[in-house]
């Protein structure tokens, strides 16, 4: 081997140790804020383990370590992760963006995709264990509707009261057949969202607000923040029977995309009469969408901040129900906030995949709808001139 090539061989060795020591630091965070009371040891042995791989990774880089597992959690809260002592491309840290929210002291978006996206299976547990059981019992009952209302109901009741979480046992679509599952995907609230005998949901995810220390409320999701929700949302009185909301996994990585979903679903009725199917076949993907010619376009919408990360996990669509071309949608703030999203992705996507999805923001793709219908199919707007990113 060259001395050149020695080089570029340690070079990808050390961003292959730096991304694992990432992911580590992601999981090691992500476990202490599920933390309900403090257990013995008071550290986990992954925060402790993630904790002692940082010291030593500054050591090895003469950087001044954190002095503590605390103090590791500040960095997340105040450093940039362009600021930590990590060998990885910029594009892995879109903006100044922080691991931990610091105004609700909860690990962001970000720090839960580079947990997901971890070599630790017990990550799958994260939010597929729950799906995966689902989707095996409506196989079972071939009940393909049980599981499309199932998916409707984490997306648009992420909150529940004691009581409406027991009704569920009898609701014939989903409930009947699932209710153990949706039980474990619930939890009891912690008292930390409750001020003066009140919860608050945001009014427009329904996902519960987190109070702030010197006042008011924050939504967890990005697309509320981002978008300008700042109110107070809706007053959730506490009942006896408990409060419950789905896990956090649940609310970032089926909720939240589920929102999005559902809204472009709404818009490609609203201004186009086209009625998609959602979640067809137990979720092959995530729309089907009927055009004319008999044709069908098959839609998985993915609401992620990394795109790194979102190329790296994506799968090819099942093709049943059958389709004649494959998109991955994204919302449009995410675009706005990152302009080389459909670059950085495009870079990571796996050759075999690189022409079989179109990767579109949700307005590109609505305009590209409009094409489709209005005009011709050899003339239909191809995405590279529609304001769309090829993928």
């Amino acid at each position: 081997m060259t001395t050149t090539g020695m080089r570029d061989a340690r070079s990808e060795g050390a961003l292959e140790t730096d991304e694992a020591l990432l992911r580590q630091i992601a999981s090691a965070l992500a476990c202490l804020s599920r933390q309900r009371t403090v257990p013995n040891p008071v550290y986990p042995a992954k925060v402790q383990n993630a904790y002692n791989r940082l010291v030593l990774h500054c050591l090895r880089r003469d950087e001044e370590p954190p002095g503590s597992v605390p103090q590791m959690v500040r960095w997340a809260c105040e450093r940039p992760l362009t600021e930590w002592p990590l060998e990885l491309p910029p594009e892995n840290f879109p903006g100044t963006a922080l691991l931990v929210d610091p105004e609700t002291r909860l690990p962001q978006q970000l720090c839960l995709e580079w947990e997901v996206s971890a070599a630790d299976p017990a990550a799958e547990l994260f939010e597929n264990e729950r799906i995966r059981e689902a989707l095996a019992v409506c196989r079972a009952a071939k009940a393909p509707q049980a599981y499309t209302a199932f998916r409707a109901l984490l997306t648009s009741r992420p909150v529940l009261t004691g009581a409406e979480l027991a009704l569920l046992g009898g609701d014939p679509d989903c409930g009947m057949l699932l209710h153990d599952v949706i039980k474990r995907c619930y939890e009891p609230v912690p008292a930390s969202y409750l001020r003066r005998g009140t919860y608050r949901q945001c009014a427009r995810c329904r996902c519960l607000m987190v109070p702030l220390l010197h006042g008011g409320h924050r939504c967890e999701l990005d697309r509320c923040r981002r978008d300008g929700t700042s109110d107070d949302g809706t007053p959730l009185r506490a009942d006896r029977g408990g409060v419950f909301q789905l896990s956090r996994p649940l609310r970032m990585f089926i909720t939240s995309p589920g929102l999005a979903e559902t809204d472009l679903q709404a818009a490609l009725e609203k201004k186009f009469a086209v009625t998609a199917e959602m979640w067809p076949n137990y979720d092959a993907y995530d729309l089907r969408v009927p055009l004319p010619g008999r044709r069908h376009w098959a839609v998985d919408v993915k609401d992620r901040v990394n795109p790194v990360l979102l190329a790296r996990s994506l799968t090819p669509f099942r093709n049943e129900p059958p389709y004649d071309r494959a998109f991955l949608v994204v919302p449009r703030y995410r675009f706005r906030d990152n302009e080389a999203y459909g670059r950085q992705f495009r870079r990571n996507l796996p050759e075999d995949l690189a022409d079989r999805v179109t990767l579109l923001d949700d307005q590109a793709f609505l305009r590209l709808v409009a094409d489709e219908i209005s005009t011709p199919r050899d003339t239909a707007g191809d995405p590279r001139t529609e304001g769309g990113h090829r993928a």
